[in-house]
């Protein structure tokens, strides 16, 4: 169906929300020798004609606009070879199975989807059409996670016993989770899905294993209605144009933000969609303090713990051997203002690049017998995701060269995907969850 144009490979955007930004950008900025953008797709034309302003700025012409149920026509017409998915985390399986029959391959944003039936579509589908679905596990490309997984490849820990991930969200990057879609669970899977599946995969590729079994817990014990309990809760709906939400450090203010105005509070007549919800009003289906205990396939273990109202940002990995230990610390941020609560991590969009935070990042080895060895890591920096942004890309658009095996299959995805919902089923049951009793793979 599809046609290649100077030899560049065409792609076209479903879904023109903010994670859009940064494949855009990377697309026609970086990478305009090997890949074209050719369209977009969505259920909101103002957000699509946001980017194709933003197009202009990047000397780009603006590209075709389609409406979201002209998907399929769209493919055809502008002869695509490859769809970029990057809508709400419960339509992913739509466009995706779409593409793949359709002849195209797909780049999904992570998660791949939100529960097993729908991921039983997309792996079904990659094997009726043998087209190829890459999932955007970002976190794969960070320089401190490959060089762990160069450490733990060359025995640097030895036989892997467990491994000890803990991540805190602050109360500024947490708390966006709450405002938006991603607060009803059956939009994104809860926060075991829509962002522990980045951790859940660096684990699986990391110890190169599978998940066997989960057992978890998790609760919602800031935001939401339990924001009343601790003295947080302000009375309103949402932030904009209403006076209760101007003290509010938790408050999200649309309007200060250029491109989020753009993208959303323009954009509201269309479709309803409220960017800037009160994260302690009724209605949070998700959880924000959670904690994991998983089995592999090798015998390791792992105990994961997920905070979504910490006040500072980072994680931790620990990983014990039978010949010593691995510890890897990443400070992203070391506390948040109350002036800066209500604003977004780093910038209002994931593509806008913005000037680094305050951190550090630590990665060590302490083998028995010796003293501790500091591992310096080259290529990390304060920006894009620990510079994993432009390294992904470049994989995904340009330079095929992959020697780590980063980029992530649609089996990955499953994988990943599969111990987040092991893990809800876990908190909704009480009870250890096998995995393969979700979704068997081969």
């Amino acid at each position: 169906m599809s046609s290649r144009t100077g030899g560049r490979t065409r792609h076209a955007v479903v879904g023109t929300g903010a994670r859009a930004e940064m494949f855009v950008r990377a697309l026609v900025r970086d990478h305009a020798d090997t890949a074209e953008l050719v369209a977009f797709a969505d259920v909101n034309q103002a957000r699509m004609d946001a980017h194709n302003r933003w197009l202009g700025e990047l000397g780009h012409p603006p590209v075709p606009t389609y409406r979201a149920d002209e998907f399929a026509a769209m493919l055809v017409k502008e002869r695509v070879d490859t769809v970029l998915v990057t809508t709400v985390d419960a339509t992913h399986d739509e466009y995706i199975v779409a593409a793949l029959h359709a002849g195209c391959d797909v780049v999904s944003e992570k998660p791949m989807t939100v529960d097993a039936p729908r991921c039983r579509r997309i792996l079904d589908a990659v094997a009726e059409t043998g087209r190829h679905v890459t999932v955007a596990f970002n976190y794969r490309y960070n320089p401190l996670h490959e060089q762990l997984r160069r450490l733990l490849a060359d025995g640097a820990v030895g036989e892997i016993g467990s491994v000890h991930f803990e991540w805190l969200l602050d109360v500024r990057h947490g708390a966006d989770y709450f405002r938006r879609w991603h607060r009803d669970k059956a939009n994104s899977g809860g926060l075991m899905v829509h962002k522990a599946s980045h951790h859940f995969d660096l684990v699986n590729w990391w110890l190169d294993a599978t998940p066997v079994e989960v057992y978890a817990a998790g609760r919602l014990f800031f935001y939401g209605d339990a924001g009343r309990r601790h003295g947080y809760a302000r009375d309103y709906e949402r932030a904009h144009d209403a006076p209760a939400a101007a003290a509010d450090p938790f408050a999200l203010r649309m309007a200060e933000h250029p491109r989020l105005r753009e993208l959303y509070l323009d954009a509201e007549a269309e479709d309803g969609y409220h960017r800037d919800q009160n994260v302690f009003a009724p209605g949070v289906t998700i959880e924000d303090d959670m904690a994991v205990l998983a089995r592999y396939s090798t015998g390791a273990t792992m105990t994961y713990h997920l905070t979504a109202y910490a006040p500072w940002e980072g994680y931790r990995v620990m990983v014990n051997g039978s010949r010593g230990r691995l510890e890897l610390e990443v400070v992203e941020s070391e506390f948040v203002s109350p002036q800066a609560a209500g604003a977004l991590k780093g910038a209002a969009l994931h593509g806008t690049e913005a000037a680094a935070e305050g951190g550090s990042a630590t990665l060590t080895v302490r083998p028995y017998w010796q003293p501790p060895r500091r591992i310096e890591v080259e290529g990390y920096t304060r920006q894009g995701h620990g510079g994993a942004d432009a390294r992904m890309t470049r994989v995904l658009f340009g330079d095929a060269t992959d020697p780590l095996r980063r980029a992530a299959t649609a089996r990955d995805g499953a994988l990943a995907l599969l111990t987040g919902l092991a893990a809800n089923r876990s908190f909704e049951t009480g009870q250890a969850v096998r995995v393969a009793d979700l979704l068997s793979l081969p």
